[in-house]
């Protein structure tokens, strides 16, 4: 765009024209990546993640009772085991390896593209545009709840509570209190920071490439116009 204002005519119109729409497509993609994140004030719909946290916790905690502690797997595990803690334990560093984080990948592009902000991600390629976070959102909460459940305290908690009683109900109500005192750590600014660092590693791109895209028509249109 620099460059259009120093020439001049005709190479001037088509340069300037390349830059201006080239900065207007990389903008706009920046914008878009950070207003997933943060409020812009007077932009309906800013800020997504943090404003819809609470529905993306309570799918995480759904699918870690549904797989972790449904109650079918869970009732014949007590009822055979004979170090129950021991077990436990071991069960839950192989679920962690199981989980099926791509569905709660999926939970949160619900909420994305459900939310206001669908429109202007619309624009850089919708829903498909945050398909290349699946598995770094899936490496980064295995390895958060690797974190969390290798807790020698999270472990003790468990061990008495199984300890304490083998009745099913009553130890999937008190892993779900548990599990709810676990999630209510993970705070929206956790969230937010997990899921930022992936953007700006795998959608740095979208800012380049909107650049480039939007240099391209820029060029057409001058093109087209001078014909």
């Amino acid at each position: 765009m620099l460059l259009g204002l120093l020439l001049e005519d005709p190479a001037r119109g088509y340069v300037l024209n390349t830059g201006l729409y080239a900065l207007s497509g990389g903008v706009t993609n920046w914008l878009a990546i950070h207003m997933l994140f943060e409020r812009v004030p007077g932009l309906y719909g800013s800020g997504v993640i943090p404003l819809r946290f609470e529905e993306f916790k309570l799918g995480i905690r759904t699918l870690i009772m549904e797989q972790f502690f449904n109650k079918a797997d869970l009732d014949s595990f007590l009822r055979g085991a004979a170090d129950v803690s021991g077990k436990m334990a071991e069960r839950i560093k192989q679920e962690i390896d199981d989980l099926d984080l791509a569905g709660a990948f999926e939970s949160l592009l619900d909420v994305i593209m459900s939310s206001s902000f669908a429109g202007m991600l619309g624009m850089i390629g919708g829903r498909d545009a945050l398909r290349s976070l699946q598995q770094p959102f899936i490496d980064r909460m295995r390895a958060y709840f690797q974190t969390q459940f290798d807790d020698s305290a999270f472990q003790e908690q468990v061990r008495n509570t199984l300890n304490a009683a083998l009745d099913d109900e009553v130890i999937r109500g008190r892993l779900e209190q548990l599990i709810d005192q676990r999630l209510n750590e993970m705070t929206p600014q956790m969230v937010k920071e997990i899921i930022q660092q992936m953007i700006h590693k795998h959608l740095g791109w979208l800012v380049v490439w909107g650049c480039a895209f939007g240099g391209l028509i820029g060029l057409v249109v001058k093109l087209v116009g001078a014909l």
